[in-house]
């Protein structure tokens, strides 16, 4: 079947290790794993971390990359993919928190194949109202966004808290900008450029700022991707009392701690990585019933997945890029 995979690891220029071409059908399945046909699948830059050789090694090329798809079922029934595949039980009812969790493309092939196979507990159905492009993009960016803002963030259930999103223009802050506001919260968004700043706040977004501008009030949360570039800002935007939600660290895993500040303004920081079935179950009940949906920018067929692939690493980009087998 045609597919998108990583054939070497290069990390240097990770478009090198890509090949578009034919890879092996899904064989012979274990009895609880399902074959589905996928009619849609979009990019992370977990992918791009993949063809670096972050998180995939060696001896497990090649490798199908993808971590999200929509698709059918032989049943012929629509479905979303879960990406994380993981035992709850494992993780006390959470699959991220098992600690021999791994996502699609790291040990199992991924999405961006005309054909994904996985557990059957990581089949979501597919609501009629969201087409299979809006619906390949919410496993993990989407997702994830979606347990930052929701459960990770501590905000108030019923709306009415302040976030502050750091970095506009990628997919988490994306999704986390419009979720916030479907919830009912205030957000302020920054962004070093100018044009994805002017997007967020299209997107809704209440304010939008340069990075590390003074902010006009300090937020009850931040949810920080950035990193090291903008972590000082993230804490002194913070009220006491307030909260980080971390999920990326896009400029450096390793910023000054300012522990002082975190233990005199008594600030929380709390990690979140993507989330379970049933947070991908709510986040698609929140998208029918708020009417939002995910930005996407492109889609190409999967025979282009290389041009996808060379327009995520340049960076240019605000919403998801999709393929179609």
């Amino acid at each position: 079947m045609l597919a998108a995979a990583a054939v070497r690891l290069d990390p240097e220029d990770p478009l090198a290790a890509l090949s578009v071409g034919h890879q092996p059908d899904p064989g012979d399945l274990p009895a609880d794993w399902v074959r589905v046909r996928v009619r849609a699948a979009s990019l992370n830059h977990h992918d791009l971390f993949s063809l670096r050789g972050v998180g995939l090694a060696a001896d497990r090329l090649p490798m199908i990359l993808g971590c999200d798809a929509a698709g059918v079922t032989p049943e012929g029934e629509d479905v979303v993919v879960h990406a994380v595949i993981g035992d709850p039980a494992a993780g006390g009812g959470d699959e991220t928190l098992d600690p021999r969790r791994t996502l699609l493309s790291e040990l199992h092939p991924g999405t961006l194949a005309e054909a994904v196979a996985v557990p059957r507990r990581n089949l979501v159905p597919k609501p009629p109202e969201l087409s299979f492009e809006e619906a390949a993009c919410l496993p993990t960016a989407w997702l994830t966004a979606y347990r930052m803002v929701v459960s990770r963030a501590g905000l108030p259930a019923e709306g009415g808290g302040t976030l502050l999103v750091q970095g506009a223009g990628g997919g988490v802050s994306t999704a986390a900008v419009l979720i916030a506001k479907a919830v009912g919260h205030t957000v302020l968004v920054t962004s070093r450029d100018a044009g994805k700043r002017e997007r967020a706040a299209a997107l809704g977004a209440d304010a939008v700022f340069e990075s590390g501008a003074r902010l006009p009030r300090r937020v009850d949360a931040v949810l920080e991707t950035v990193g090291a570039a903008t972590w000082g800002h993230s804490l002194r935007a913070l009220r006491p009392g307030g909260r980080i939600v971390v999920s990326g660290a896009t400029s450096g895993p390793n910023p000054p701690a300012e522990l002082n500040r975190v233990f005199f303004q008594q600030l929380s920081v709390v990690g979140s990585t993507m989330g379970s079935r049933d947070e991908l179950v709510d986040l698609l009940a929140l998208l029918v019933r708020t009417g939002i949906r995910p930005p996407v920018q492109q889609v190409w067929p999967l025979a282009r997945a290389r041009d996808a692939f060379a327009r995520l690493a340049a960076g240019d980009v605000f919403g998801k890029l999709v393929l179609t087998p």
